[in-house]
């Protein structure tokens, strides 16, 4: 959404970046970390039953920590919570 990207502008400061991602994050210049951990979002995101150790397996082979994968689990389920909440009520969000 514009809001998410405004957000994720705000903290990044990089137009190009920030487009690249939207466009398809798959694609972007990315480091190792970010794609793994992007595709670990997306994963848990659209098909959440597919999970397996591979994915977090990639994200402890980019340095990231047992607790750094639980804040992106967590993270990324409270968000899909928020998501599906705001959706399922018809609820218009403004941008900011």
């Amino acid at each position: 959404s514009s809001t998410h990207r405004q957000g994720i502008l705000r903290q990044i400061q990089n137009q190009a970046w920030v487009d690249a991602i939207k466009a398809d994050y798959r694609t972007a210049d990315l480091p190792d970390a970010e794609r793994a951990m992007l595709d670990y979002v997306a994963t848990l995101t659209l098909a959440p039953g597919q999970m397996a150790e591979p994915g977090i397996g990639a994200l402890r082979a980019t340095c990231f920590s047992d607790s750094g994968i639980l804040d992106i689990n967590q993270i990324t389920g409270f968000v899909t919570w928020c998501n599906r909440t705001v959706n399922g009520l018809g609820v218009e969000l403004e941008d900011f």
